[in-house]
């Protein structure tokens, strides 16, 4: 454009009326873009999602993150992941306090009660009844009921896991020991324990052990059901521990019988104390490993041995405990629709089917539970392929969605965690010390008392 045309546009552009120029600012001002303006982006909401885990659950929850931020460019999900779960709930808790809680984060349902009952937390439930992507019908009733607090749905669980055995395929094999099965029982269980606790090289000290699991509440817990009795006298209102029946006593003795004072098939305590039972059983050191679906990712890094899951032992009835974490929105924010579409698409389809391929959870939406994806390990591109490519282990997935039809789960107590800790410190040592467990009931029962009162008044006002 030559210089006098410039000139010549500037000058009628000076030379325009006031009117029109007052005209113009009040459309500016007031919002109103005017024909071939350049539009102003605006800033994506920025919201801060909060987690823990090994490593590869953190890619796992970034890989969710991502695919989320690729449909939805105005939303933007800060991750925000602490490795331990003990300094996950520690920094919860003091976000919480101190009044900058994240805008989503993941939580065991035995944790988020002491959060729901002071109403730091945005139920869920009127997000859920007019979503048009997902509808509570197509989850695992249990999870869901796990996350109910006054009636109302409050979290959106993510996954349906439970305790279950891991089993070394290859040790089992070479010490001709039958595999678990559906249907074992607690002396078959026992008496694998004891064929796999050996001296392998003959020095007079046992290196491969039988069982790891942790002697704590959460770990007993199936096996006191599973004896036929009860942990509390009521699981959506519990007033009181009813451990102290036999049937009870029963779960609890055999679970501590794992111990030096009984069959002797676990790491001493100071072995323990040096090495996690995951490490263990992933250097082939430990036959069988109790835990949820949580270890997966990490147990596919297996290359010496070839690994499997299997239910519980059977001591009266099967059973096992239910294992579930959800997205929960905190109650002070700004942005709760963005919130809550990152919550809908990790709960729904796509996030399931991302977290499902990583092996990290049971998915509590049903129709990713019965897909390839989670029951045979492969990519997600492959899921409908004709040509199914090499499952990743376990090969026994199947386990996982059989038990939920016998599962049990605990209480969302806003003090729960202080019933668990009170039964913990009985408890802890059970395996390495000798344990009077009636005695050890009435403790637990009687130090829990004001817990169970004070949530009597937190949660049911």
């Amino acid at each position: 454009m030559g210089r006098a045309r410039m000139l010549a546009r500037t000058v009628r552009w000076r030379a325009r009326p006031l009117w029109s120029f007052v005209l113009l600012m009040g459309l500016l001002v007031g919002g109103v873009a005017l024909p071939g303006a350049p539009s102003v982006a605006q800033e994506p909401a920025s919201i801060r999602f909060a987690f823990w885990g090994d490593l590869t659950e953190q890619a796992a929850y970034e890989r969710v993150v991502t695919a989320f931020e690729r449909t939805r460019p105005d939303v933007d999900i800060v991750v925000d992941y602490t490795p331990g779960q003990a300094d996950y709930y520690r920094k919860i808790t003091t976000d919480f306090a101190g009044g900058d809680p994240p805008d989503v984060f993941l939580i065991n349902y035995r944790q988020f009660g002491q959060y729901a009952a002071r109403g730091a937390l945005e139920p869920v439930a009127p997000y859920l009844a007019s979503s048009e992507a997902i509808a509570a019908v197509n989850y695992a009733p249990i999870a869901m009921d796990a996350f109910m607090f006054r009636g109302a749905q409050v979290c959106m669980p993510q996954n349906v896991s439970s305790l279950v055995v891991y089993y070394n395929v290859d040790l089992f094999t070479a010490n001709d020991v039958p595999l678990p099965e559906a249907g074992w029982t607690w002396n078959d269980f026992i008496s694998a324990a004891r064929a796999l606790t050996q001296d392998t090289d003959g020095d007079g000290q046992t290196d491969l052990y039988g069982v790891v699991v942790e002697p704590v509440m959460y770990r007993m817990a199936s096996f006191v059901w599973s004896a036929g009795g009860e942990v509390v006298d009521d699981v959506d209102s519990p007033t009181a521990l009813t451990l102290d029946t036999p049937e009870a006593r029963d779960g609890l003795e055999k679970f501590i019988s794992l111990g030096v004072n009984g069959h002797n098939v676990v790491p001493p305590e100071a072995e323990v104390a040096a090495e996690d039972d995951g490490t263990r059983f992933m250097r082939g050191e430990a036959a069988m490993f109790l835990q949820s679906r949580r270890e997966v990712p990490t147990l596919r890094e297996i290359e010496t041995f070839t690994w499997d899951v299997a239910p519980l032992p059977v001591i009266a009835e099967e059973a096992t405990v239910l294992h579930s974490d959800a997205f929960c929105m905190a109650e002070d924010g700004d942005a709760k629709d963005a919130v809550w579409s990152f919550v809908e698409y990790a709960a729904g389809d796509e996030g399931q089917r991302i977290l499902a391929e990583t092996g990290r959870i049971v998915p509590a939406l049903d129709s990713v539970a019965q897909s390839a994806v989670f029951l045979n390990g492969v990519p997600i591109a492959s899921d409908a392929a004709t040509e199914t490519p090499e499952a990743l282990p376990p090969a026994n997935s199947q386990v996982f969605l059989d038990n939920i039809a016998v599962m049990h789960r605990l209480p969302s107590l806003s003090t729960w965690p202080e019933v668990e800790d009170v039964f913990n410190a009985e408890f802890d040592r059970s395996f390495y010390a000798p344990l009077d467990v009636p005695a050890a009931v009435a403790t637990v029962t009687a130090k829990s008392r004001a817990a169970f009162d004070r949530a009597a008044v937190e949660d049911f006002e």
